[in-house]
């Protein structure tokens, strides 16, 4: 009985010395850890403010994409920190590693479609083929700019309707910006009658285009004789605006160009057609046959 005592109160020190190393091993590894889970922490934080502010610098640089690759950044610090403290407990970080390389790439593979409108939306951040308040016309879709985001672009049609384009059909179809450069040029044609005074109709639109503020005197309006038509002499005038008055100057140009020309005589022609009718001594017509008179282009 005694010498099983003995034994017993052997075996519970060494269990007790064993246990003390184990606790002051894992202790010292605990601190470690939890020591750099803070510094990371922190670490993560500055470098997250320190990208955002670093590239504000950098003018014209989008907002939403600071916030995306500060984010990228600190993201990635705090997963370099969980890893090291995993290595710090003895964790085997090789096959870890492997594993989020596995899942990032079945990730990947899902979101195949989202993940290209997301580096769709970084490319349209970044190259600027629009801004927001812009009027856009790519592919299918038309409207004003309202926000750029990194999975879709929000615009509004002209008739008010809200539209949601994924950044990656705006990125792979060619985009007309209406709105990027300051001036645009408009051409006018309307059709005269072969009988009316042609330098009048000319001196018309010179007249209307010096009177018109929004008509830019640099590049200096053009006005000529751009076809002649089966049935009419098609005069036209090309001038330049702001861009924001290109679409109500091409209105009242052409309201004021027809009021112009009548107060001068001077005609539009329209469609209309005249039937003769041919007839061989009875009261019944033989045939009869149409023959177009004057036809608008």
């Amino acid at each position: 009985m005694e010498t099983s005592a003995a034994d017993m109160v052997i075996a519970a020190r060494t269990a007790w010395e064993q246990a003390s190393a184990l606790i002051v091993t894992y202790a010292f590894s605990f601190v470690g850890a939890l020591i750099l889970l803070i510094i990371g922490y922190i670490l993560s934080n500055v470098l997250q403010r320190s990208i955002y502010a670093g590239l504000g610098r950098f003018r014209g640089f989008d907002e939403t994409l600071r916030k995306f690759f500060s984010r990228i950044v600190r993201y990635a610090v705090l997963v370099i920190v969980g890893v090291t403290v995993l290595a710090q407990f003895g964790v085997q970080t090789a096959s870890i590693i492997a594993a989020l390389g596995a899942i990032g790439l079945a990730i990947g593979l899902a979101l195949q479609g989202t993940l290209q409108n997301i580096a769709a939306g970084i490319m349209l951040l970044v190259l600027r083929p629009f801004r927001v308040g812009e009027f856009i016309n790519a592919g299918s879709v038309a409207g004003t700019v309202q926000e750029i985001g990194l999975f879709a672009t929000e615009l509004k049609t002209f008739d008010g309707l809200f539209v949601m384009a994924p950044n990656s059909e705006l990125w792979n179809s060619p985009v007309t910006n209406f709105s990027r450069n300051p001036q645009r040029m408009q051409e006018i044609a309307i059709g005269i009658g072969y009988g009316d005074d042609i330098a009048l109709a000319l001196k018309i639109y010179a007249d209307m285009a010096a009177a018109d503020e929004r008509i830019l005197d640099e590049p200096a309006p053009n006005c000529f004789v751009s076809e002649l038509g089966d049935n009419a002499v098609i005069v036209a005038i090309r001038y330049w605006t702001k861009s924001p008055d290109w679409f109500s100057t091409k209105l009242d140009f052409t309201k004021n160009a027809k009021l112009a020309f009548d107060a001068n005589g001077i005609s539009i022609p329209f469609p209309q057609r005249d039937l003769h009718i041919i007839t061989t001594g009875g009261d019944k017509p033989a045939r009869a046959e149409a023959s177009p008179k004057v036809l608008l282009e």
